[in-house]
């Protein structure tokens, strides 16, 4: 089986079968987009929200409001049908303690949101997701069932 790691502020698509795998999701979050009929899966390491909010935004995996739409344009490439691709989050955490409640240190939260709120308006349901928390995570995208491994020190493994 074809395994490929995305790094950091990366993204990357595969036809059936294969394995995506991002490691160390802190605040970044991990989108996982999954074609039900098809089997192509697509992967993004993403880690923040919105590249309109960035000076330097010239890598559209960075963001979580450009690295969506590529990951989509680059799944349908692949046979990919929209209609039938589902999405499962990952990632997301609070890494460190703030005294401050500035929303602007609240990356992780905000991440996941924004990916949220892109993957609604392109109809792509969340069918999943593992966010928050205080924790990295390492994940790995399955293309035969679309089952997202997930795993963390002192959590353990799971699968969603």
């Amino acid at each position: 089986m074809n395994s490929v790691t995305v790094g950091m502020a990366d993204l990357n698509v595969l036809k059936h079968p294969g394995v995506l795998v991002t490691l160390g999701l802190g605040s970044c979050v991990g989108i996982a987009l999954y074609d039900r009929r098809t089997k192509v899966i697509g992967l993004a390491h993403i880690m923040l929200p919105y590249s309109y909010q960035a000076k330097n935004n010239s890598n559209i995996a960075k963001f979580a409001d450009t690295a969506i739409y590529k990951l989509v344009e680059e799944m349908e490439k692949l046979g990919a049908h929209r209609a039938s691709i589902v999405a499962k989050l990952a990632g997301g955490a609070q890494m460190f303690a703030f005294e401050s409640s500035n929303e602007l240190m609240r990356i992780g939260y905000r991440n996941a949101a924004a990916a949220r709120e892109i993957l609604e308006q392109l109809g792509i349901p969340v069918v999943a997701e593992d966010t928050g928390g205080n924790y990295g995570r390492t994940i790995e995208l399955y293309s035969d069932t679309g089952k997202l491994r997930i795993k963390t020190i002192g959590h353990g493994i799971r699968e969603i």
